[in-house]
């Protein structure tokens, strides 16, 4: 791969796991939706992009499908709910903004003290990729754990699963079919976070999911 292309592909690398530190930041439901959107939108320029400097066509499907289903479709429906159920765009932080990205900063750092002696062996883009898919795949749950919406928790659900796709494309892509699959299971968990939703919603009046808790403790002897 030559400088320019290099550099090009690891600047899309490096704007996905960016993104996933300003989903840490955002304590507005919407504005959430639309970083993982463009998380998934640069998601899928990273994959063309590789798709063809590396000669790589099958990685145009996984471009594809991240740029319609991540991107587009799911962002679009979460959108739609939240006007739907009326929520809240204020979101309640378990930890504040500081903790929050120090934790992110750490996580980051981990991954890459994980991926680069485990792939000496590799190109430098390879082992670049995998320790940013490995960060933005562990920020994903971080973000599900210092948020309390439940909206966010499947905002934070395809923060993971984009860490794990971009892990996919720096190994050049899984198979069609797993990437169809990917992409069908993640609308489907869609909707049934969306009657989750509508539950919450209907038993609290909020979708703090601490409240679960206390709904817990209610039918507790």
């Amino acid at each position: 791969m030559s400088g320019l292309a290099f550099d090009i592909a690891h600047l899309l690398g490096a704007l996905v796991l960016t993104l996933s530190f300003a989903l840490l930041y955002q304590r507005r439901l919407t504005a959430a939706i639309n970083v993982v959107a463009m998380q998934a939108a640069v998601l899928a320029a990273a994959a063309a992009w590789q798709a063809v400097t590396r000669d790589t066509p099958h990685l145009f499907a996984t471009a594809g499908i991240a740029l319609v289903f991540k991107a587009i479709a799911v962002p679009l429906l979460l959108h739609w709910l939240v006007r739907r159920m009326n929520i809240s765009s204020g979101v309640e932080a378990v930890f504040g903004v500081t903790l929050t990205m120090g934790l992110g900063v750490g996580v980051t750092a981990l991954s890459i003290l994980l991926v680069l002696p485990l792939t000496a062996g590799e190109t430098i883009l390879l082992r670049e990729d995998l320790a940013f898919a490995l960060a933005v795949a562990l920020i994903g749950p971080l973000l599900m754990i210092a948020r309390r919406n439940a909206v966010i928790q499947v905002v934070g659900f395809m923060s993971m699963e984009n860490g794990l796709i971009l892990a996919a494309v720096g190994v050049k892509g899984m198979p069609l079919v797993v990437e169809a699959s990917v992409a069908f299971s993640v609308m489907v968990a869609t909707f049934i976070f969306g009657v989750f939703f509508y539950q919450i919603r209907e038993r609290f009046d909020s979708l703090d999911v601490s409240r679960l808790e206390e709904m817990q403790g209610e039918r507790q002897p």
